[in-house]
């Protein structure tokens, strides 16, 4: 079978491409070389308690873009679930428990206090004046950070957190991984703040396989793109090629390798109906060496299943490399210096080929769920515009 359209990688930016273009009347080939479609976002249903099981990490989907929330309805009708996260560190020796994003009731705990939220501002703005910090001369993370909430709360929450996160103390990490740190002056402790919030009501993957239900559209997984890529070129010389994998793999890393953060799970089932009282439980410590604990039944409390054991999983962060899954791209200047080579390489080879790079991986760019599936609508529009398609 010939394709007017072949997709690398069944994630977002993939199945939505992939959508649209079927609509068109295109014939569009999906491959993926995992055994699953969704990407990171798949989901799956753990047989023996019935929990739906994020199998790449909490993914909350979350957006104030009505036409990435009007695309996804199409699909999936969603939950009303507001994400809410908590931390565990040791104030005084003693493990407590606070809410996050930092808020007047983690001000209040922290400090021991019962401030207003005018209080608040002047206490938390003298905390900042007292390090005296020159915001033109910011160096690292650790700087950045003091200079937006102080150094107590920076100490407590951010600092061992985020080195955990990068493997790396703050005083080496650019100042451009936390560009704000927010402090809410009121109890609001919803972690995010867009108009539209919650999960797929049937789940992650079910949402992407109403997304690929078309004739037009031939999925075709556990496939390696490089493995195919000869003889489907071969076959379909005029099909656009969409790829969203690695883009210093697609030229086998001429220009060099580019750099990215990594995460590990450790999943188990639990003989507790509930583990810790939330979806969410960071560790802001150096003692714990996960960064947080995922408790997957509470992402869908209306579900109301009565099982007594609780799937978790404890989220390592680890160093990238070679072989295992890149999450998050570390972008130092040289990364960024190599990724605008490859992008020039990747624009003359779509004038020659019809190949364009796309996703986190193609882009060498962390997005949120919902940021991706605009990219995937805005390209799309792109590509017809200007005739491409």
């Amino acid at each position: 079978m010939s394709y007017d359209v072949i997709v690398v990688g069944a994630g977002i930016f993939g199945t939505t491409f992939v959508n649209l273009a079927a609509k068109t009347g295109q014939k569009v080939l999906l491959i993926d070389k995992r055994m699953h479609i969704g990407g990171n976002a798949y989901s799956e249903f753990d047989a023996q308690t019935g929990i739906e099981v994020h199998k790449y990490g909490a993914h909350i989907f979350h957006t104030s873009n009505q036409r990435v929330w009007n695309f996804v309805n199409k699909f999936s009708a969603f939950t009303r679930y507001s994400h809410r996260v908590f931390t565990t560190h040791r104030r005084f020796g003693q493990p407590q428990v606070f809410s996050l994003p930092i808020n007047l009731a983690t001000v209040n705990q922290f400090f021991n206090k019962a401030f207003s939220p005018v209080q608040a501002q002047k206490f938390i703005r003298d905390l900042i004046e007292q390090e005296k910090v020159d915001n033109k001369k910011i160096a690292n993370l650790l700087d950045q950070g003091i200079s937006l909430i102080g150094r107590p709360l920076f100490d407590a929450f951010i600092r061992n957190y985020t080195a955990k996160q990068w493997q790396n103390p703050v005083e080496n990490l650019s100042p451009e991984i936390i560009t704000r740190l927010p402090v809410r002056y009121n109890y609001n402790n919803r972690y995010f703040s867009d108009l539209y919030e919650g999960l797929p009501a049937r789940g992650y993957t079910a949402m992407f396989e109403n997304m690929l239900k078309h004739e037009n559209i031939t999925v075709q997984l556990n496939t390696n793109w490089f493995d195919i890529k000869k003889e489907l070129l071969c076959k379909n010389p005029d099909a656009l090629i969409v790829y969203t994998g690695a883009i210093d793999e697609y030229f086998n890393f001429n220009l060099g390798q580019l750099n990215w953060r990594s995460v590990e799970f450790d999943f188990k089932t639990v003989d507790i109906p509930d583990f810790q009282g939330c979806p969410v439980m960071n560790y802001a410590d150096l003692e714990e060496k996960y960064t947080r604990i995922i408790e997957f039944k509470h992402f869908n409390p209306e579900r109301n299943l009565s099982t007594e054991k609780s799937v978790i999983a404890y989220e390592y962060s680890r160093t990238w490399e070679t072989g295992i899954e890149p999450y998050y791209p570390v972008n130092t200047p040289e990364d960024k210096k190599i990724y605008k080579l490859y992008k020039q390489q990747a624009d003359e080879l779509f004038a020659k080929e019809s190949v364009i790079f796309a996703g986190r991986l193609g882009e060498y760019s962390y997005m949120d769920m919902d940021k991706v599936f605009l990219r995937a609508l805005e390209k799309f529009d792109e590509l017809v515009n200007n005739g491409t398609m």
